[in-house]
């Protein structure tokens, strides 16, 4: 029966679905895993990064983009897509500057984006984004491939502890993709984002300094239990 409804975006099946508009989010649930913590020092975004081709310029594959000087985002899905949306909202970032003569808020460049991606399911002739159309403010989140596994990873894990320094919130926001990417530091890219500064996207051995880290404390719990039993 669902085939009669998924042809046209703006018509609902019986049941109240949308399928257009499902399909678009599924196809964001299939993209690389993107992570998002926020401590008490800094913002931390991270993302898997598919391995590029022996030839390709690594720095060209980006899942991480500037908005604003104070604004930035990740994103999972199509790449194609995801560059349609920033650039509409850089321009809206810019527009808005030139205009009130002050930056965007995170609440007014978000709703922008999602009212965006709401209006095209608005009507006919136009494929989705990933479109919910709907934001919240989170402490921590995550989207793409496995994105319910790291949830449940920061749901378990995220304290006020945790993410009281910025090396904290850094090293909570790479376990939780290490939950699902098994690759180590090769395939991570993380951006870190301090109150009043620049973005600043670490580099391979910071990350690997933070994974073996990591992979050291989980050796050592590893055995801790060993010795109980």
């Amino acid at each position: 029966m669902s085939a009669r409804y998924d042809r046209a975006i703006t018509v609902f099946s019986p049941d109240g679905h949308l399928l257009q508009v499902e399909y678009a989010q599924e196809a964001v649930r299939k993209g690389s895993t993107a992570v998002g913590v926020r401590g008490k020092e800094a913002v931390v975004l991270g993302v898997e990064k598919k391995s590029v081709a022996k030839l390709q310029e690594e720095r060209t594959v980006r899942k991480i983009c500037l908005l604003d000087d104070h604004v930035v985002m990740a994103f999972a899905g199509l790449t194609a897509d995801a560059r349609i949306l920033i650039n509409r909202a850089q321009i809206e970032c810019q527009s808005h500057k030139l205009t009130v003569e002050d930056p965007v808020t995170l609440e007014y460049i978000t709703r922008y984006i999602a009212s965006l991606k709401q209006k095209y399911t608005q009507s006919n002739g136009r494929r989705p984004f990933e479109p919910s159309g709907i934001y919240y403010e989170w402490k921590a989140n995550a989207t793409g491939r496995s994105a319910k596994t790291v949830r449940e990873f920061l749901e378990k894990y995220y304290t006020d502890e945790e993410v009281a320094t910025e090396a904290k919130t850094v090293k909570l926001a790479i376990k939780a993709l290490l939950e699902v990417v098994q690759s180590g530091q090769k395939n991570l890219e993380i951006a870190v984002m301090r109150r009043g500064q620049p973005m600043v996207m670490l580099d391979s051995d910071t990350i690997e300094q933070y994974v073996t880290q990591i992979e050291k404390e989980k050796e050592e719990e590893a055995e801790k239990k060993k010795q109980k039993k």
